[in-house]
């Protein structure tokens, strides 16, 4: 099946489909309707017809085993809508979203060291709090026993 879509060997890049999505819009003189807040509540709509699909569902599998095809097709279509209007919302915004993704994981592995969060689902405020009473200094990575080696007296 062809989609139109240029793949390469390592998928399809957010550029590709930011230039895509400009050019979708321009063509159908949509760019005066794409103002940020305008794009965010499509996004948002689009976020609830994904939502739909799992409500009432439960826990559901890695891989949905039990789906159809057709259920994992319609899942897929949900999910473009939701990225493509967060890639062209951040196009209008003049945000480059690997770039941000990128310095947002790297903030997030600060946030979320492997010593202390391995294996929890606390929020990194709570991690930090308790850490923070057994002398552990989240932002920077050191503990009181680590603090001998540092003269910052931390």
């Amino acid at each position: 099946m062809t989609t139109g879509v240029a793949e390469k060997e390592g998928g399809v890049t957010l550029e590709h489909l930011r230039k895509r999505m400009a050019e979708f819009a321009k063509e159908r003189d949509w760019d005066q309707f794409h103002s940020p807040r305008n794009l965010l509540l499509a996004l948002v709509g689009e976020i609830g017809e994904l939502s739909e699909i799992f409500q009432w569902k439960g826990e559901v599998p890695r891989g949905l085993p039990d789906w159809k095809d057709e259920e994992k097709q319609h899942l897929g279509e949900e999910l473009s809508d939701v990225l493509l209007y967060l890639v062209r919302l951040s196009d209008i915004c003049g945000i480059d979203l690997g770039k941000a993704a990128l310095n947002k994981l790297e903030l997030n592995a600060i946030k979320y060291p492997v010593m202390l969060s391995k294996g929890s689902s606390k929020k990194y405020t709570q991690i930090n709090a308790a850490d923070n009473d057994n002398g552990y200094r989240g932002d920077i990575g050191i503990s009181n026993s680590d603090s001998s080696k540092s003269n910052s007296g931390i």
